[in-house]
This record gives C-alpha cells, structure tokens and sequence, in this order.
C-alpha cells in the first residue's frame, strides 16, 4: 500500500478539490479500474432503465451469473456523490456478483453539484423500491429476496436505504456497507490522522461535501444515518473497512449503534490499506480477501 501511494504521489495527478466536477469525473474514469480486476466475463449483463419517482429514469446495469431468477443485491458506487457510475465500478459489480452467485443492479443515481442532496437519496430509495416491486419480476429476478450495498458515497446511501426500507416496511436481507460514510462534520480522530497522503484527502472531502449539501443541511440523517433517531430494527449490515481511511472511525461508530440496537452485525477493519483499497485487486490481496468475505456473507445472506 505504501509503495502504491508512493506511485501515485510521483505521477502528480491533481486532486479531485482542483478540479471541476467535469474534470475530476473525467479523471476518475480513466484511473478508477486500471488496478481493479479485469472485467469477468457474466452470463448475463444488460443495460436497464430504472424508474426511481417523480418522472425521473435512472440508467443501470444488470450483472448475473445464470438466467435464473437470482436473489439481487441494488449497488451504490462510490464517489463522493460527485463523481462515478457504472463504468468506474463495473469490476467489483461483476466480482459480487460471480463470486456470491445472485444478480447486482448497479444505479446510475443523479450526481451533484447538478443534483444536490437529497437526489441521490431519493434515486436509491426509488430504485430499491422498484426492485422490490415489479422491476424485479421485469428482469426475471427475486424481489424478495433483496439487499442493498454500496462503497464510499455508496456505503452512506445503502445505509440511508436500509433504514428508509425498514421505515416503509420492505424486507431487506442485507446492507452491504464498503468504507462508508456515517457523519455531518469529518470530525472524528481518524480524519485528522488520515488527513493526507491516504489516498482520500481531507480537501478532497471537504470538496464533494460542498458540492453535494449545504452546510445546514449536514445533519439530516439521510446524509449521516449515524444520527438517525433510531437504527432498531434495520436489516443485517456487512461492514468492510480500511484502517488507513478517513472514514474508518465513523464506520465503526455506526457498526457499534447498529449493534447496541441488536443489529446483526460482520465486522471486517483491513489493516495497513486505504480508502477505496477494495477496487485495487491488481496488487492488493487484502482487495480480493474483502470481495470474497464480502460475497460469502452475501450469498449467505440471500442464498441461505
């Protein structure tokens, strides 16, 4: 992990925080697989539309490994709300769902500034609704058995989700939470630890934070689920977390709420990587350890 960070500071690619949104997306796009795994090959993958309310289409796509009518986990990538889609984690999309064996609907939800908070709430919400529902019986798929998951910005939405499906009363098997996001201010003891030269950078936060929400708005829960009035009751979480990461201290504040609540709870904290470290399979093990340990728990979670 050292040497590849040592790697990137010598390429000297501009932050994200430098750029525009446009740009950094366009940044993101070129470098977001170059160490992921290749892209395995799926019996099926299918480019879908998703109608998640208010007339609003989202575009997806659609990874199995059979024709069956699989179990389907809806995933949320990561990127600061500001940048990714379904280019930038097709790989990790395609691992899930080859190495779990049910089928992953990657969501292509509204990013901001263009789409401010809570856009990307509401797209994700309305598509695992849509799952539930019809959408799931349209792709020949199970909507009753259902999880949801995420990385990053992906993880924040996923548990923002989950507890939006325990509220409306949708059963859900599990919340997949990769690296996430769980308060208002950045002000836990691993953010001023993992300030700088961690891959994510606090600037960088700082950066998607603004383009995304206004600062009054930071402690709606559906940013931060951390402060959501109550997490009883949620579905089964999955937590894959980096030691090196910003974010690790929140994520782990959240697993033990969920926990204090009753909360099924897999706990896996990677030692000596980064933020982001699970869509670096090229030349970290640690990635493929946390995709697999990922994908048993689910495949255990919907395949029983």
């Amino acid at each position: 992990m050292a040497g590849l960070l040592d790697r990137i500071r010598r390429a000297h690619r501009p932050p994200f925080h430098t750029l525009s949104p446009e740009m950094a997306r366009a940044a993101y796009g070129v470098a977001a697989e170059v160490l992921d795994f290749p892209r395995a090959p799926l019996a099926r993958v299918q480019a879908v539309t998703v109608p998640v309310g208010a007339g609003v289409n989202c575009p997806a796509r659609l990874y199995a490994p059979s024709h069956e009518r699989l179990p389907v986990m809806l995933y949320l990538h990561g990127g600061g709300f500001v940048i990714g889609g379904l280019d930038t984690h097709d790989s990790l999309c395609r691992q899930f769902a080859l190495r779990a064996g049910v089928a992953v609907l990657s969501l292509d939800y509204r990013l901001a500034p263009e789409h401010r908070f809570p856009c990307a709430v509401e797209d994700s919400f309305g598509a695992l609704q849509w799952l539930a529902g019809e959408g799931a019986t349209q792709l020949g798929l199970d909507g009753r058995r259902l999880a949801v998951g995420g990385d990053s910005a992906g993880g924040t939405l996923s548990a923002v989700c989950a507890l939006l499906a325990r509220d409306a009363g949708l059963p859900l098997a599990l919340q997949l939470l990769i690296t996430p996001g769980t308060t208002a201010h950045c002000d836990t003891r691993s953010h001023e630890v993992f300030a700088n030269g961690f891959l994510l950078e606090s600037d960088s936060i700082r950066w998607f934070f603004d383009q995304y929400i206004d600062v009054a708005h930071r402690t709606d829960w559906r940013f931060a689920p951390l402060l959501a009035p109550d997490v009883d009751g949620v579905a089964r979480a999955c937590f894959v977390l980096a030691e090196c990461d910003p974010l690790v201290d929140e994520g782990v504040a959240y697993a033990d709420r969920l926990r204090a609540a009753g909360v099924p709870v897999d706990l896996e904290l990677y030692r000596g990587v980064t933020h982001d470290f699970i869509k670096l399979g090229r030349v970290l093990p640690e990635s493929e350890l946390a995709q697999a340990a990922a994908a048993q728990v689910l495949r255990e979670a919907l395949l029983g």
